[in-house]
């Protein structure tokens, strides 16, 4: 049945009448071949030895240093329609006089001259011979069919500035354009140059708001006791040939001349003054300032583009829709609110989805007559994916995290709550809102005191009362749509075919989303018919300090829990009926997720809760005891959870930590819960941050304050402490390219040589390496380097092509 199809008998059949009965644990099981006359094959288990590919999509964050007379962004506001038409109603009373004040401070007031998520313009005629014929095929209608001439908008791209011929792009753009110039020489000292630089073009994606990238090559390890250090060494690499790439566009194509600066870097939540800007600005002018056009990545541009638009309007219109529910909920007691603005910002957080494919499933699943169909994936991946949820809160805040302060005026319920009326039970919300109010110290005499509206008032009560707010260790995921809960006639994860497209039409009928839009969930299957490989996308992820210690160990991890929900379903310990589809089962295990990004010390679960596999987990955490408030529920501390989930790793999966050494991961883990505040990602960040300034506490500042020391830090010491990180791998894999005497890489190593000019190649690492920290580095030299990476990827996916060693066979004793 085709899927539009799907849709349409949604509405009037239940799954079942669709597609007849789901296939059934036992029978996935066989299909798989995972069993032996002994008990279970290691080798058989997806995900175990050597079974994993692994890459990941980051989303980055992109400033314009430069005054406002130089830059795109402030000038295109004050050209703009709407900027001459508030002025307008302004001047004749019928706007009050502060919403242009506001956005006339946007434009004048900007002490540092760092313009976030600005566009660039730049001189025709600085682009050479290959740019120039990039530009003219993405600016098609349809690449597929040149017939259909150029893009309705060609105009926003092309433009007369300071009488000569530039084109604006977004710097998502502005790096795909620097990588086809710099590979624009007839002289190129290895078509290998030619060929790998080509095939990367297509991995620099014109998407969304941020500049996103995706992996240059799938990692496949082969050695090692999981693919995290592949995938980091990967994404470092990534990382460094993107900061390369824009200090070559800031030079080679007049940037820095005409007083436009670029800078790319991790930073996940949206920026302070762009937030600003969007509470004084309508949302379809926001939508025309940083909704990207979609140039690089799809055949049609403007469809791709049209799409990003109807995304922002939807999660606007959830956003308001979000009102009701909290006042159903009875989390909104009166009607003192504040409105929120009718356009989201949400869409320029920056997540790292890092996904792992099954080589063992992707196998079954091309060979035709394994008899493992989409069915069995579909059952399995589904089942999957409610045993890692359980899971998700050892990652929040330990591996990655994005530490925010929230001020007490930042307290109204219908702003703080976010997405989250959409994503928890009522039950669970009033919950969390009533012990986030606590953490924060929102009282007065015991009685909990939430802002009023007026900023004035709301100022002067925090001033007087001393309510300083929150602090939160990953707030992006408070702050975006990450993961919607399902309805009770439509569950998101029981295992049969569509289920989500059913999901997508009762949400859509109810206001919260829109069926043309991919699902929102913590962890998200692959399907091989979709993708080309079976497996699951991780989207919890914020923002690695660290690519060698954090999102190294955060992957193999990931990759130890991936093996061993397999290994329940294959023992038959965990089906589907232990963790029924129910949304308030659903939002029971989600919500110490969100606790956990918050920072909440506890939580609550219903003591008789029809979640087997939630109980075998409580059965193994300490310190439980009966909820005096909610009688029925126990009370739970978030750290001790996390230490039981741990421990149920150790014991449940003994076997696959000794078989893929994850040993000293788990004793990493383990720290990082134990001492969050030196140990764990975002008490490493906060750490840093409080540092610039010689503070202890996140307290200490004003939100605003405390917000752009975050933002300042990664756009400084962070992006180098990642700069040198991939110039590590970098220099490791140039050195291992001169000197490795395989017939593969002997040709290279060449090349390596006749790129560094004939000098010692290790002098030339060496010098460049601190041209590149100053940026002050030539652009012959950024070409040689940018070059010299390129051959480094080459080698990286030879290697990926090679088989895995043979390994010994382990048996894990099957459960009785």
């Amino acid at each position: 049945m085709s899927r539009d199809k799907a849709v349409t008998a949604c509405s009037v059949h239940t799954i079942s009448d669709i597609l007849g009965p789901l296939p059934g644990l036992s029978e996935c099981v066989e299909r798989m071949g995972a069993m032996g006359p002994c008990g279970i094959k290691s080798e058989g288990l997806p995900f175990s030895v050597h079974d994993t590919t692994a890459g990941n999509e980051t989303e980055l964050q992109a400033v314009v240093e430069g005054s406002k007379d130089d830059v795109d962004l402030p000038n295109l506001i004050e050209q703009s329609n709407y900027y001459s038409n508030i002025l307008r109603r302004a001047a004749s009373g019928d706007l009050p006089g502060k919403a242009v004040s506001a956005l006339e401070k946007f434009i004048h007031e900007n002490n540092e001259n760092v313009w976030e998520n600005s566009w660039v313009r730049l001189p025709v005629n600085s682009l050479g011979r290959f740019a120039r014929q990039t530009l003219d095929d993405d600016l098609l209608a349809d690449k597929s069919d040149p017939s259909q001439g150029k893009r309705s908008d060609v105009d926003r791209f092309i433009i007369r500035h300071r009488d000569r011929e530039c084109i604006r792009v977004p710097v998502s753009y502005l790096l795909k354009l620097a990588l086809t110039d710099v590979i624009d020489s007839e002289k190129l000292l290895s078509p290998v140059i030619l060929q790998t630089g080509t095939c990367l073009m297509s991995h620099f994606l014109s998407d969304n708001t941020s500049p996103e990238t995706f992996s240059m090559h799938v990692s496949s390890h082969t050695d090692g006791p999981g693919p995290g250090m592949d995938v980091a060494r990967e994404t470092a690499k990534r990382f460094l040939l993107t900061q390369l790439l824009v200090m070559y566009a800031n030079e080679k194509f007049c940037l820095s001349q005409t007083g436009q600066q670029v800078q790319v870097f991790f930073s996940p939540h949206p920026p302070c003054r762009q937030k600003k800007l969007n509470e004084c600005i309508s949302d379809a002018f926001y939508r025309e300032l940083f909704m990207n056009p979609c140039l690089s990545g799809w055949n049609r541009g403007e469809a791709k583009y049209e799409y990003m638009h109807l995304c922002h309007q939807v999660l606007s219109r959830s956003q308001m829709n979000a009102l009701a529910k909290l006042r159903e909920a009875g989390v909104i007691t009166n009607n003192l609110v504040v409105l929120p603005n009718t356009s989201n910002i949400s869409l320029a957080n920056n997540g790292i989805h890092i996904s792992l494919g099954s080589k063992k499933l992707s196998a079954l699943m091309l060979d035709k007559s394994s008899g493992y169909t989409r069915r069995h994936e579909k059952y399995v991946g589904d089942l999957a994916v409610k045993i890692l949820e359980h899971f998700v809160p050892l990652f929040v805040g330990t591996y990655s995290g994005a530490p925010y302060r929230l001020d007490f005026a930042d307290f109204h319920a219908e702003r703080a709550l976010g997405f989250l009326a959409h994503e928890l039970d009522f039950t669970h919300l009033r919950m969390l809102w009533r012990r986030w109010k606590k953490k924060a110290k929102l009282s007065l005499f015991g009685r909990p005191i939430t802002p009023f509206g007026p900023p004035w008032l709301d100022s002067a009560i925090s001033r007087f009362l001393g309510l300083k707010g929150d602090y939160l260790p990953d707030y992006r995921l408070i702050d975006y749509l990450v993961a919607l809960m399902s309805t009770e006639k439509s569950p998101g994860f029981n295992g049969a075919l569509f289920n989500h497209d059913c999901l997508k039409q009762d949400l859509h009928d109810l206001g919260v989303f829109d069926k043309r839009m991919s699902l929102y969930s913590l962890i998200k299957l692959r399907e091989f018919d979709n993708m080309g490989f079976s497996g699951f996308e991780s989207r919890y992820y914020s923002l690695f300090p660290s690519f060698e210690e954090d999102m190294a160990k955060a992957v193999d991890f990931q990759n130890l829990l991936h093996a061993l929900a397999f290994q329940y379903m294959v023992q038959g310990k965990v089906t589907h009926e232990d963790i029924p589809d129910e949304p308030f089962i659903e939002s029971e295990r989600r919500q110490i997720t969100f606790g956990c990004a918050i920072g909440l010390p506890t939580f609550f679960v219903r003591r008789d809760t029809g979640n087997v596999f939630m109980r075998r987990i409580l059965s193994k955490t300490k310190q439980i005891r009966s909820s005096n408030r909610y009688p029925g529920y126990w009370r739970i501390y978030h750290r001790e959870y996390c230490k039981a989930l741990l421990e149920v790793v150790r014991q449940d999966g003994a076997d696959l930590v000794q078989i893929l050494g994850m040993e000293d991961t788990l004793n990493d883990l383990s720290s990082r819960i134990e001492d969050p505040a030196q140990h764990s990602a975002s008490g490493s960040l906060t750490g840093k941050i409080l540092n610039r300034r010689g503070l202890h506490s996140p307290l200490a500042l004003s939100g605003e304050e405390f917000n752009r020391e975050v933002e300042n830090h990664y756009r400084h010491e962070l992006r180098q402490e990642h700069i040198r990180e991939g110039w590590r791998f970098f220099e490791q894999d140039v050195w291992l390219m001169e000197h490795r005497n395989d017939s593969e890489t002997r040709s290279l190593g060449k090349t390596v040589r006749l790129l560094a000019g004939f000098q010692d190649i290790s002098g030339f690492m060496k010098a460049s390496y601190h041209d590149v920290l100053l940026e002050r580095i030539s652009e012959t030299n950024l070409r040689r380097l940018i070059h010299l990476l390129l051959l480094t990827v080459h080698a990286d996916t030879l290697k990926t092509r090679q088989p895995a060693p043979a390994q010994p066979v382990y048996v894990i004793s099957q459960a009785k």
